[in-house]
């Protein structure tokens, strides 16, 4: 029998649920509604997912979740979006790790293939056109890591992985001995539900903690994303940071 033709993928997780507490401006408000180059953090993850090719998002809404709604449903109501459809899920205990807030999605997204991003990760969307067509068994997930050397004091930030071949064998901000960087953008199995439902039961609520209870089943896969650039927007300086390179290099293609 002929195997059926490989779909990419085109559903995304789109993670959006905590308050932020490490970005201190002096507000309470969320930091996903602060601007970068003039457009809220969550718009341009929203923007960069719809161009790379994702359809059905799924946000994940926790801190302040009707007004982080509201100015998103605003956008695409304006027709900023197109031919994105918005779906919103809650997560109540949006104070606990990541991990939950992928939980908190499971009943729309439990038998398809997905994107799962970070509202406060910025990306090429390039990079996530890849991953999204990268082939896969159905119950594998991948990860794009940045292999790049960076400063020690970007590293003691990163979440980090360790790989044996193209395959994650550990993932951790604590690893002392890596080979390069989670950057926060994954195209996940739904057994991603199963392993975040075992690690919860050890006491770990991190959505590394799920990545870690499939890579030691060897369904962790790394996908290098080469020179692209990705951003972490943890804290203000973070935030200022990413705006003067994208603004920079947006002035330099327009030169």
């Amino acid at each position: 029998m002929t195997p059926a033709p490989f779909v990419p993928v085109r559903d995304a997780l789109i993670l959006a649920a905590g308050n932020g507490d490490r970005f201190h401006d002096g507000s309470r408000q969320p930091k996903l509604l602060q601007p970068i180059l003039g457009e809220p953090i969550i718009l341009r993850t929203l923007s960069s997912a719809r161009s790379a090719g994702i359809t059905d998002v799924d946000v994940v809404l926790g801190y302040q979740a009707v007004r982080l709604r509201s100015v998103i449903e605003a956008h695409a109501e304006a027709h900023a979006l197109p031919g994105l459809r918005l779906h919103f899920s809650y997560n109540p205990d949006w104070h606990l790790e990541n991990g939950v807030s992928v939980l908190a999605a499971r009943r729309r997204l439990a038998s398809r293939r997905f994107a799962l991003l970070m509202g406060d990760h910025l990306f090429e969307p390039p990079v996530l056109t890849r991953l999204l067509a990268e082939p896969a068994r159905s119950d594998e997930s991948l990860l794009a890591i940045d292999s790049r050397s960076v400063q020690p004091d970007v590293a003691a930030e990163a979440t980090k992985v360790r790989m044996s071949g193209n395959r994650i064998v550990a993932i951790g901000k604590n690893l002392t001995h890596y080979h390069a960087l989670d950057t926060g953008m994954f195209v996940c199995s739904p057994s991603l539900f199963g392993a975040l439902d075992r690690s919860r039961a050890t006491g770990d609520t991190t959505l590394s903690g799920g990545i870690r209870q499939l890579a030691a089943a060897g369904l962790m896969r790394g996908v290098d994303i080469g020179r692209a650039d990705w951003y972490d927007i943890d804290t203000k300086a973070d935030l200022e940071h990413a705006e003067s390179l994208l603004g920079g290099r947006g002035r330099a293609e327009s030169a």
